[in-house]
């Protein structure tokens, strides 16, 4: 399973080792010269006390749908222009005797994503009653700029940049969310995938109108994915010796799932599912097992499905047909018991 894995990696010959680069000007107004590591230091340690303003969610007034096609303005402005009108697919579920489903999902699809992935899992929530909002991650398809090949803006060697695309994407979230609320939706749940079950939990950790969550693969720390998984080799070698795991976990811990988990269990009690791939070489399995355990000891409404191929392989059958089966189970025990 682990040459599979490594197999599928090495098809994509266009990852570019980037040059390092702090991007202070993406978290801060001003740079005078300061050390940037204390400046990321003073960073986390602003953010983390009151995640609920740097994950706030301004007013939005200029949501537009276009045959299945939404868009609104984003909340964060970024240098490209492309980037800053949010995008999403939305898969109605048919009415039935009369009646409009009540119950919606979110679905944040994985890194450099294409534009048919995860359309599936839509159809397939449509089929048991539910609609569903395909987003389009920062930097993805129509909102990648012409100077990158791949989405590398949402996950790189700029440190900077990175804390506002994440950011950016779990704000995006949110406003998903709320369009959904204002369409008439009663119970809203969010599904994500690789780098959008990092999204999907962050914006979880900070919306009150999501009900449920299905993390498919699923990480504590941004930082040690980039640093240990397969899929992002490519970005471990561009930071080089610049910095370490240890800072580079400081600086990204406001995009990291784990350390808000105490925050999600003060939240009340909302179901979650963890799928995780026993051979996953991208989502190694002892950063798993940590999220894991993190989650048990908050004592979090968890449950757990294994399934017995990697992170690529997920996307094959029959793995990808019993991870359907699972994602789909989950939501609808859940939105029918209310």
């Amino acid at each position: 399973m682990h040459r599979r894995e490594r197999w599928y990696h090495q098809l994509d010959n266009n990852r570019l080792v980037r040059p390092f680069d702090w991007g202070l000007s993406y978290i801060v107004d001003h740079v005078n010269g300061d050390d940037p590591r204390e400046l990321f230091r003073k960073h986390t340690a602003r953010v983390m006390p009151a995640s609920e303003e740097f994950y706030a969610l301004p007013p939005i007034t200029d949501y537009r749908l276009e045959d299945d096609q939404l868009t609104w303005t984003s909340a964060i402005t970024t240098p490209s222009p492309e980037n800053n009108i949010a995008r999403g697919r939305f898969f109605p579920a048919k009415s039935k005797h009369g009646r409009r489903s009540r119950n919606a999902v979110v679905v944040l699809p994985q890194w450099n994503a294409q534009p048919e992935s995860h359309v599936e899992a839509c159809r397939i929530f449509n089929f048991i009653g539910m609609s569903a909002l395909r987003l389009t991650l920062p930097y993805h398809q129509q909102r990648k700029p012409a100077e990158i090949e791949r989405a590398d803006h949402l996950v790189s060697t700029n440190i900077g940049r990175t804390i506002q695309s994440m950011r950016q994407a779990v704000l995006d979230t949110r406003a998903a969310v709320r369009w959904l609320k204002s369409e008439g939706y009663e119970r809203v749940g969010i599904l994500g995938t690789s780098v959008g079950s990092c999204i999907a939990f962050l914006a979880f950790a900070h919306e009150t109108d999501l009900d449920a969550g299905a993390f498919n693969h699923v990480s504590g720390y941004v930082a040690d994915v980039v640093w240990h998984g397969l899929s992002t080799a490519h970005v471990r070698a561009g930071f080089a010796d610049h910095l370490t795991l240890d800072e580079l976990r400081t600086y990204w811990q406001p995009i990291s799932p784990l350390p808000f988990m105490p925050r999600l269990a003060r939240m009340g009690h909302r179901p979650i599912r963890f799928i995780i791939a026993r051979y996953d070489l991208t989502f190694p399995i002892d950063l798993s097992r940590d999220a894991i355990a993190e989650a048990r000891r908050h004592k979090l409404p968890l449950d757990i499905v294994w399934l017995p191929c990697g992170h690529y392989t997920t996307a094959e059958l029959p793995w990808k047909a019993i991870d359907a089966w699972k994602i789909a189970t989950f939501f609808r025990k859940q939105f029918s018991r209310r």
